[in-house]
């Protein structure tokens, strides 16, 4: 037992010093002497549902839950789990036992608690420093965590005795390995101090808590679907505290009364009882992977009052609950004009596509396997967009809108899905020819309200992000988006979809998702010259996808025209570079450095050093890897950490594209690469929360980087770029590193700041 006694040992030495000094040792307070150091060295690991072994760090309660051996991801199950949402699905630690948690903070007898054996199992086994992890600690998602519990310890430390905590990275300091030592020894006590709003927020809190518990069917009607496209929201007042964050939730209790929580698996399960919305602060520590904002101000109450409340709709009776009204959200809300619904999300279109494209999911390679790595959505204007317009068109359509996922019966997953997509092709039939006898798509199809009319979207391979603005090189496919596909999206993969679900609930939203893609592309298409869409889609749909195109998908009509002059020997590239010069006051990031046409490649006004940085990195942009060997080497996004004579740092995300004949299908996606056609995207910002490595560049050396990253034409020469700036787990300023990525972000954005997670950061 060689863990136990030395902690006993480094205990009775603390014993000793203290007796010796005669100052007894001060109490530590969990608030302020424990968390921070778990924010700093566990959270970027262990947060979300993908901590490992379920353990959250991110809270005293997520910390006295402990830890479960049972995998909240698991593709093969076929019986859908109990949810384990912290904060939700529990409180206190002895209901999480109940639900098969193990405590990681009790002493069991004579030994000391897991966490203080875990944490010296790593403090005894340092990282070589800023050399490359042995190949035998495996990390990544495919990791397979083993969750010892107290008892099985020595036997994990024996077959694992390099795989202390923190795990493969460089370590807790002596000042924070013994302070947290001493706090379990000392039994582990917490003082819970839960966020609360301030005055300022306290009354905005009642305001909007009164608008969506007004009485009235209308007004319940209007409370329900705003409730369920704000559920996965961080709410911010846009004049409340910095750092304070709110989420709708349904609770039996109304205003003023604590919250008595709803907690259904989903927002739309029947609540069976009177539901009160409530705006409840959110508790913990900010992760930038789940940390989706939305503002609430007075204008954005006198525009909810605008859209829902004018007019004279009525509602004559209130849809009740169950599968058919999750399918069907169009059936469960047409009482509510559609255009206000549309306009509604179209305001904030960043956030909805965000919800369901970034998602607080926090994995999912087999969601993310049936999107382009990079591509551009757009979004059609409500007064172009026929659901809006013609009621007869809407009646016809929404019968055909329904999703599936609602039964999660195993053997009914190829029957379910066959209906689903007969009926979604139905519906596309409808829409193409309804759409051919309509005036030609012109510009004033598209909307233009505001900088969330465009956007970027970069797949990770198992994570995506999304920002404003049109980011990198013109993109093989560009989605639009009308009203119909924007709200199946995000009811398909935020509102319907249970994480916690068996293999039938995940494989049908996965195989409907595919359609939505192709939904999308096929509205985009139909701006393009007639003659040159099934050019286009066989592109997009090369080999397998081919036969895919065949199987499952509707045809697109190649013989309608479109208004819009575009050249027709490139007309997908001619229509990017009029959207731009039509809508550059719109386009919250201009691009300079992948689309440079002329000889200045960086953008205006900033330090002459990062221009000339700029300009020498916008050489890796935009060239395929068949003549820039080193994005083989890549990981997916890398951070290049820039830092000026001056002090002056940046940080830009570079992102590997990777190129694909197809994504049409579920399985076999790395049988579809095209490595050859791989590009780059480095643009300025933190473009993902879960980056895989971190270059650190000194800004006179970033021409020496980008000839070094040109002449890496294998992993020897990589591996040299990577010993000379890399930032590899075991840097003895790792964390420094790391989270000075969190404070860039708190410098150039702050509400959107949060601990980035590491459990993709990879051994280089």
């Amino acid at each position: 037992m060689p863990y136990r006694v030395s902690i006993s040992a480094f205990l009775l030495l603390l014993i000793s010093s203290t007796t010796q000094a005669e100052t007894p040792v001060p109490a530590l307070s969990y608030t302020r002497d424990i968390q921070p150091i778990f924010t700093e060295k566990c959270v970027a690991c262990h947060a979300c549902y993908d901590s490992a072994c379920q353990l959250n760090l991110g809270s005293a309660e997520g910390a006295a839950r402990g830890a479960s051996k049972v995998p909240v991801y698991d593709g093969e199950r076929r019986q859908a789990q109990a949810p384990t949402r912290l904060f939700y699905d529990a409180f206190g630690k002895a209901a999480w036992q109940r639900k098969d948690f193990y405590s990681v903070l009790d002493a069991q007898g004579s030994q000391a608690a897991l966490m203080a054996r875990m944490l010296e199992l790593g403090h005894n086994t340092p990282l070589q420093p800023n050399a490359k992890l042995p190949e035998d600690i495996v990390l990544g998602l495919n990791r397979e965590n083993m969750c010892p519990q107290p008892g099985e310890f020595d036997a994990y430390a024996g077959a694992h005795p390099k795989e202390g905590m923190p795990l493969a990275v460089t370590g807790l300091t002596d000042q924070q390995y013994q302070t947290l030592q001493r706090w379990l020894a000392s039994g582990a006590p917490i003082d819970q101090q839960g966020l609360a709003p301030s005055a300022r927020e306290a009354m905005q809190v009642l305001q909007w808590e009164g608008l969506l518990n007004a009485p009235g069917a209308r007004e319940s009607l209007v409370a329900r679907w705003l409730f369920e496209h704000l559920f996965l929201a961080h709410i911010y007042f846009e004049d409340g505290e910095p750092g304070h964050f709110f989420q709708w939730v349904r609770s039996r209790t109304p205003s003023g009364q604590p919250i008595d929580l709803i907690n259904t698996r989903r927002p739309n399960d029947d609540p069976g009882t009177q539901v009160y919305y409530r705006l409840w602060p959110v508790q913990g520590v900010i992760v930038h992977k789940t940390h989706i904002t939305y503002p609430l101000s007075a204008a954005k109450m006198a525009r909810v009052k605008s859209l829902f409340y004018s007019g004279d709709w009525q509602v004559t009776a209130l849809p009740g609950y169950g599968p058919t009204r999750r399918a069907n959200p169009f059936e469960t809300f047409e009482a509510i004009p559609a255009k206000a619904r549309y306009q509604f999300m179209l305001d904030n279109a960043e956030y909805f596509v965000r919800t369901f494209i970034r998602g607080p999911v926090c994995r999912g390679q087999i969601a993310t396997d049936v999107i382009r790595d990079n591509f551009w959505a757009l979004f059609q204007a409500p007064e172009h967009d026929l659901y809006i317009t013609d009621p007869a068109y809407r009646g016809q359509a929404t019968p055909l809108l329904a999703m599936p996922g609602q039964n999660d019966d195993v053997g009914s997953v190829l029957s379910l899905w066959l209906a689903y997509r007969d009926k979604r092709n139905d519906y596309e039939a409808l829409r193409r020819d309804s759409y051919a006898d309509s005036p030609a798509p012109s510009w004033s199809s598209l909307w233009a309200g505001n900088d969330n009319a465009l956007l970027s979207i970069f797949r990770h391979f198992d994570s995506a992000s999304v920002t404003k603005g049109l980011i990198g090189e013109v993109p093989q496919t560009m989605w639009l988006f009308d009203y119909p596909l924007l709200e199946r999206t995000y009811y398909q993969l935020a509102v319907n979809f249970h994480v916690f679900g068996n293999v039938s609930h995940q494989a049908q939203t996965r195989l409907y998702f595919d359609l939505i893609r192709n939904g999308a592309e096929q509205n985009f298409l139909r701006l393009m010259p007639a003659g040159t869409r099934e050019d286009f889609l066989d592109d997009w749909y090369q080999s397998s996808g081919k036969f895919k195109m065949w199987l499952d998908y509707e045809s697109i009509d190649d013989d309608k025209r479109s208004a819009l002059k575009l050249d027709e020997k490139d007309p997908k590239r001619d229509f990017a570079k009029q959207l731009l010069a039509r809508y550059g006051d719109l386009n919250a990031r201009p691009d300079p450095i992948n689309r440079c046409d002329s000889a200045y490649c960086s953008r205006p006004g900033i330090d002459p050093q990062l221009q000339d940085a700029e300009q020498a990195l916008s050489r890796l942009t935009s060239r395929p890897a068949a003549g820039l060997k080193v994005i083989d080497q890549l990981p997916e996004a890398s951070l290049l950490r820039i830092q000026t004579r001056s002090g002056q740092r940046v940080f830009y995300s570079l992102l590997r594209n990777r190129a694909h004949s197809n994504v049409a299908f579920m399985l076999g996606e790395q049988l579809r690469y095209q490595p050859g056609l791989d590009t780059l995207t480095l643009y300025p910002g933190v473009l993902s929360s879960y980056p895989n490595f971190i270059f650190n560049i000194p800004a006179d050396q970033v021409p020496e980087f980008v000839t070094a990253m040109e002449n890496a034409k294998d992993a020897h020469r990589f591996e040299k770029i990577v010993e000379r700036w890399g930032i590899r787990r075991s840097h003895p300023q790792f964390w420094q590193y790391f989270h000075d990525q969190t404070r860039f972000l708190e410098e150039t954005d702050p509400v959107e700041a949060g601990v980035l997670d590491m459990n993709r950061y990879e051994n280089l």
